[in-house]
């Protein structure tokens, strides 16, 4: 691909699909230089646009989500309609305006495209391991961008409609002229998982930087991905082969939890527990002193139980914000850490029939949590007692990290763990049913209009 080529191509796509992007991007953006790469330089660059592109996840999942509850004041003073549209599972959201989630994983795929597209002509000027780097940096993120679009604007992965079920656009060049349509869930599924086992196969075990995709970051993401699709044996798989690579937990007994934030900052190479960095945007909801976390959830963790106090901070009359981010600093950390694989093994591991090996991974990870001298290893009766152990410490551990959502989601197709989620704002009340068509979120008005692609029911 030729320079000119490569500045038509950009200049084309910020016209086509980033009409409502906001005015920093397109202020970065005009720098000539960042229209032309052409260098493996040039190209790490790119992906390393951890601030503005590449390192960022979904919120409206989060939003969407039973981790929270807003006061009726608080509500009204959020920036966006789509937050409060979000908060209430409308039925006819503002779809039409900036909606970031979807906007800001089509940059991250069209930067990854750029790479790919350009390292054909890189050959001879870069060793083999740059190279390998740089494309499996790049497909890693492709997949995990497809990933969390996947999580938001398609429905929950069945195995028995994804061939039926319509997909996401799938973006695998960075000519903006084509137009893949949604195709399959299946297809998109596909794609997903053939980005990332390809950068299993490519990229490093240690990177200089977190906020870079390592092998074990690669393992991590199968093992979520594989997990949300129910398919249980390779979320198994992929969690094993990441805590071969990766298995550090932090005891909890050497925070300072006196401290304004209990974590370590995490960039550039704090807190052992975190394989990859990524953060949800910042928000007003996620702000707000008037955002406080679910109650119930709150009281669910014993006095002993150190995240009760690392995690939460007391905003009085019994309301308590979320202050346990892994980024050690306001930045919500959405990215991949230890603790998860553990309890993706155990998940796996109950649901096999395996209940003493479940009750070992949670034993490992809860005995890390509890006030020194303090824990007593959880038992259980049964494989089904056990799961239900593990999926109780899942939400409890996993808090306020992106996963929720999708959680909700496939957990929905149980009976035995599906819920109804409810709101109560301004004297009236909201509620999302399990399995409900606002599971999936309606995609921008503006790629509809511009694309022709079918729009989500409602």
């Amino acid at each position: 691909m030729n320079n000119l080529n490569l500045s038509k191509l950009l200049l084309l796509f910020l016209s086509f699909i980033l009409i409502s992007c906001d005015k920093e991007y397109f202020e970065k953006i005009n720098d000539k230089s960042l229209l032309v790469p052409s260098t493996l330089a040039d190209f790490q660059a790119l992906l390393d646009d951890n601030r503005n592109v590449m390192n960022l996840s979904p919120w409206i999942g989060e939003i969407s989500s039973d981790n929270f509850y807003a006061a009726d004041a608080g509500y009204l003073a959020w920036n966006t309609e789509l937050e409060r549209s979000a908060y209430t599972w409308s039925t006819n959201p503002d779809a039409t305006g900036n909606v970031s989630d979807w906007n800001t994983a089509y940059r991250q795929i069209f930067n990854t495209n750029i790479v790919l597209d350009g390292l054909q002509e890189v050959k001879g000027r870069a060793t083999e391991t740059e190279i390998r780097n740089i494309r499996g940096s790049a497909l890693f993120y492709r997949g995990y961008a497809l990933y969390n679009l996947s999580q938001i604007f398609a429905a929950p992965y069945d195995v028995a409609t994804a061939n039926s079920d319509p997909g996401i656009p799938v973006r695998l060049s960075a000519d903006v002229n084509l137009r893949p349509g949604r195709g399959t869930l299946a297809d998109t599924y596909q794609q997903i998982l053939k980005d990332i086992k390809e950068a299993a196969e490519l990229l490093p075990q240690q990177v200089a930087y977190k906020t870079r995709p390592s092998q074990a970051a690669a393992f991590a993401l199968l093992a979520r991905i594989t997990l949300s699709m129910r398919n249980y044996e390779e979320a198994f798989k992929y969690a094993e082969q990441c805590l071969a690579v990766r298995n550090t937990l932090i005891d909890y007994n050497t925070l300072n939890l006196s401290a304004t934030r209990a974590f370590p900052v995490l960039l550039p190479n704090g807190n052992a527990e975190v394989i990859y960095y990524s953060i949800m945007s910042p928000l007003s909801f996620f702000s707000s002193s008037l955002t406080y976390v679910d109650s119930l959830l709150y009281k669910s963790y014993t006095a002993n139980d150190l995240r009760k106090n690392a995690f939460f901070l007391n905003r009085g009359a019994n309301k308590f914000s979320f202050r346990g981010s892994y980024t050690g600093r306001t930045e919500l950390f959405s990215g991949m850490a230890t603790d998860e694989l553990y309890l993706i093994r155990a998940e796996c591991l109950a649901r096999k029939g395996n209940t003493q090996a479940a009750l070992v991974d949670l034993n490992t990870l809860l005995s890390k949590r509890w006030k020194s001298g303090t824990y007593v290893p959880m038992t259980a009766s049964s494989a089904d007692n056990a799961l239900n152990l593990v999926l109780t410490e899942r939400r409890k551990e996993l808090l306020i990290r992106g996963l929720r959502w999708s959680d909700l989601r496939r957990l929905n197709t149980d009976s035995r763990f599906a819920v109804t989620l409810q709101r109560k704002i301004n004297n009236q009340t909201y509620t999302l049913p399990a399995q409900d068509k606002r599971y999936v979120l309606l995609i921008p008005d503006q790629e509809v209009a511009a694309t022709g692609i079918a729009q989500n029911p409602r």
